[in-house]
This record gives C-alpha cells, structure tokens and sequence, in this order.
C-alpha cells in the first residue's frame, strides 16, 4: 500500500510530466516510468500509467478539440489501434532494454534530420500508418511510443495546438483499448486504479497550464522546440535503456 509521501511524490512527477507532454506531445510517460516502478513495481506501472495517460490526453484533446485534424487521425489509428491491442498482449516477453534503446537511437537520427539538415518525415498517410503502427506496438510492449507518434504528426505541419490536440487524440483511442486488453492480462487492482486516476487528474492540472506555453509560439520555433525534446529523450532511451 503507498504510503501518503510516496503518493504525493507521484502527483508532483505526474503534474511536472504533464507540462512537457503538454508542449512537446509526449515524454510524459517516460519520465514516469522510472518514478511509479519504484514505488508499485515494474508489473503494475504499465496499467497505471496507462490509466493516468489517458486521462491526462483527454485534456490535452480538450485544449484543442476544434483544431484536431481528424482525418490524420483516423489514418494513424488505423495501424495504431490493432497494434497496440498486438504489443500489449507480448509486452511481458520481449527484452524490454534493447527496444528501448532501439527506439532511443531511431529519435536521435529524427531530431538531428530536423534541426541540422533540416529533413522531414514525408507528409501522406503511409507516415501515418508506419508511425500509428510502431507507435501503437511500442506503447503496448513497454508502455511508451509516443515519441514516434510525435515526429509522425510533426510531419504534417500542424500550428501547435492542433499538433497536440491531434496526436493526443489517436494517443487516448490506444489507451482505452489497452485498458482493456490489461485487465484481462494483468492483475489490475483497486490500488492500480486509484493510483492511475489521481495521476491523471495531476496530470490534467499541468496539462491546462502548459497550454499556455505553446499559444504564443510560432510554427517554426515549436517545431525545433519539439525536436529538441526528440534528441534529449531519445539520448536518455538509449542511454539508460528501459
């Protein structure tokens, strides 16, 4: 049972988390994840921070619900969905560290591709459907592929609201379905719940301010701001692994 000061830690990580993933798209669930598997385990955090994402994305779907490009969604669900529902089967089999790293080292060619040769992911549906499909296995094996999804939708040239309405859009629709999927696989007690649900609430709370960040910044500048955030996280994945 989590004690009072070990829940309060989780609150303040879940609400700092939120602001990043409030202006970058993702990296919310990797700062996390170090953070909940010491204090409820390396079993439990996955379903936990699945619950807590989900409520933090649908606040980040309302900060910007008019803006979402729906059809750019409905493309990248389409692969993302049965292969988050496929990695959330297998996410107990595979060697989490080396995928891990895997995806660190691909983030790390994306972010400089975009600041220093200032290269794109092409713009169309086969992105969305390559990014939906290793977004939605990864998020189901080990609990984070966002920050494939992100340079995915980084493609289309979003404003920023759009951007992160959008991508947290597709991101709530993988989370409901692995919710599903893991409380059937995995023993998803009261405390998970509860746990997941308070995050997420401190997750919303660092959601709706971090809007304020991102409304004045222009295209260009948040597009180099996000792959920043692409170099540093995938630096740290393929440094320290899982």
């Amino acid at each position: 049972m989590l004690k009072s000061f070990e829940l309060f830690i989780l609150l303040i990580c879940s609400f700092v988390a939120a602001i990043v993933s409030g202006t970058a798209g993702f990296g919310g669930s990797l700062l996390l994840l170090p953070v909940v598997t010491i204090f409820i385990g390396a079993e439990a955090a996955v379903p936990v921070l699945t619950i807590a994402q989900l409520i933090g994305n649908l606040a980040r779907m309302a900060t910007g619900f008019r803006q979402i490009d729906w059809k750019s969604v409905g493309w990248f669900s389409l692969s993302a969905l049965p292969l988050a529902a496929l990695g959330a089967f297998g996410f107990a089999l595979l060697p989490k560290d080396a995928v891990t790293r895997c995806i660190g080292a691909g983030l790390v060619m994306l972010a400089v591709a975009k600041l220093l040769l200032k290269k794109d992911l092409p713009k169309g549906r086969g992105t969305l459907l390559a990014g939906g499909a290793l977004t939605g296995g990864l998020s189901g094996l080990c609990g984070s592929g966002g920050p494939i999804g992100a340079a995915a939708f980084l493609s289309l040239g979003l404003s920023p609201v759009a951007y992160i309405a959008s991508e947290a859009a597709s991101a709530t629709a993988m989370h409901i379905l692995k919710i599903v999927v893991y409380s059937r696989l995995t023993n998803m007690t009261l405390q998970t719940l509860t746990v997941g649900a308070a995050m997420g609430c401190a997750m919303l709370i660092g959601t709706f301010a971090a809007k304020y960040f991102i409304k004045g910044m222009t295209k260009n500048k948040f597009q180099i701001y996000v792959a920043s955030i692409l170099c540093l996280v995938g630096l740290f994945m393929l440094i320290f692994g899982a």
